[in-house]
Formats: structure tokens, C-alpha cells, sequence
């Protein structure tokens, strides 16, 4: 009998978020599932980990058929860490985190706690997909996705991902008869024009509110802003080496002595 993959399952819009729901109902058609995720909403947190205070795990019933399932008052990449060390007693095959309400493209990889989650577990050697689905709203359906979310957890699964790479996967808000395929794609050359939206208390005091519009500056149409646009899911291979390699000769011939 051919062993089931071990599959650890989060997220950063929080445990009961429907997209994680939609994400384990496909897991567990593919192997044994495990759900580390955080206790509340951790969207926009980055690779945030704690360090000041203290972390709080709590084992859980939302689904009677996982038999370990958390969650987590840290952000999603300390999920990850305290599923690897604490509550798993193998490394797992694979860690998908998402579905997440709305999209992580372009340059929101940076900010994203849901590909934080999958970059952590690539650091720690686990091939691993962050999804996303652009479409902010609690309520959306993730019907669509179910599908192309199990053929691209399966060909994970069957040949691997290259040390130091996870996929990026974002999912266009559209029934299952339009997504005209998946590409593989670079990430888009964009930005946020950000805005601070000042504004005062009863007592006078200022505070603010973050604001801005997306702004794309790629029409290459080798991007996952292309493809999300023209109705494709993109794939994006993100790597966590951030060194600019292409520099280093250049750096070289710099002379730092005085």
C-alpha cells in the first residue's frame, strides 16, 4: 500500500477563513493532512516572527476528519516553524498556505503572509505552494480553484521543486469555464502608489490610514499580471536567495580603502 503524503496546511487569513476550509477539503483528497494557522486575521505581516512575547497553541475540532489540526497566536511564518518543531514527527511532503482572499502577485509577494508561510517552510527544505485568489471578499467561491489547486499540489508532489525555490500561485476571480489555463511566469514590475489617509481623534489627535493604488509598469506579457488579466492562473518559481548575484563583479571592482 502506496504511503499517503504528509501535507501541512496554513494560511494568514486566520483558521477559520473559508479559503484555508477550500484548501484542506482538496489536501485531503491527496494525503494526510495536518492545520497550523493563526487564531486571527494575520494578513499583510511579511516574514514577521515573534520574539517579544509569547506564542500559544491550541488543538482544535473544525473538521472531524484531521486529527491534528491548530491553531496558532503567532503570525504564519511562526506557524510554520512551531508545526516543523512541535507537532510534526516527520517532515512533510508538502506545505501549500492560502487560499488566500486576495491576490499576492507582482510585488505583494514582499508583504504577503501567506507566501511567508510557504517561504518558510522552503527554508526549512519543504516543497511549497502559496495560493491566492483575487478576490478580497469572506464570501467568495473558491470552486474554481479547487481544481487546478489539486493538479498543481500533485505535480509538486510528483517531481519536487529545485532547493530554495516555492511557487507563487494566483488564481483569477473566475468560474471554472473561464480560467483558460495556468502559465508559468515572471513576476510583474509593479509597485503601490501609497496614500495616507490623515484623519483625527475626537481629542484631536492624528492618525492615519494606509491607502494607494496598484500601479503596473511591466507590459511583458511573460508576467503573472499579464496572465491574470488575459484570464490564465499564474505560476511564479519565487527564490529567498535575495542576492543580487548579477552585482557582484561589478561591486568587486570597488575599492573600499581609503
Amino acid at each position: 500500500m502506496t504511503k499517503k503524503p504528509l501535507i501541512l496546511v496554513t494560511n494568514d487569513d486566520g483558521i477559520t477563513a473559508p479559503g484555508i476550509r477550500a484548501l484542506i477539503a482538496v489536501m485531503k483528497t491527496i494525503g494526510d493532512v495536518v492545520v497550523v494557522a493563526p487564531d486571527s486575521p494575520q494578513s499583510g505581516m511579511g516574514h514577521a516572527i515573534t520574539i517579544n512575547s509569547t506564542l500559544h497553541l491550541q488543538k482544535i475540532n473544525i473538521d472531524d476528519a484531521i486529527e491534528k489540526e491548530y491553531s496558532c497566536s503567532g503570525t504564519p511564518a511562526d506557524c510554520v516553524k512551531i508545526a516543523v518543531n512541535e507537532i510534526l514527527n516527520r517532515k512533510p511532503d508538502l506545505c501549500v498556505s492560502g487560499i488566500n482572499h486576495g491576490t499576492n502577485s507582482s510585488i505583494n509577494v514582499i508583504y504577503s503572509g501567506t507566501m511567508s508561510a510557504a517561504i518558510e517552510a522552503g527554508i526549512e527544505g519543504i516543497p511549497s505552494i502559496g495560493f491566492s485568489h483575487l478576490n478580497h471578499s469572506w464570501d467568495t467561491n473558491f470552486e474554481a480553484s479547487k481544481k487546478y489547486i489539486k493538479i498543481i499540489a500533485k505535480n509538486v508532489l510528483d517531481h519536487g521543486l529545485k532547493n530554495g525555490v516555492v511557487l507563487n500561485v494566483n488564481i483569477p476571480d473566475l468560474n471554472e469555464d473561464q480560467i483558460k489555463g495556468v502559465k508559468i511566469c515572471r513576476q510583474a514590475k509593479a509597485n503601490w502608489k501609497e496614500a495616507f489617509d490623515k484623519r483625527q481623534t475626537p481629542q484631536g489627535k492624528d492618525y492615519y490610514w494606509l491607502s494607494g493604488v496598484f500601479e503596473n509598469y511591466d507590459d511583458g506579457e511573460d508576467t503573472d499580471e499579464w496572465a491574470l488579466e488575459h484570464g490564465y492562473i499564474s505560476v511564479v518559481p519565487v527564490q529567498f536567495d535575495l542576492t543580487a548575484h548579477q552585482c557582484i563583479e561589478e561591486l568587486n571592482t570597488w575599492s573600499f580603502y581609503e
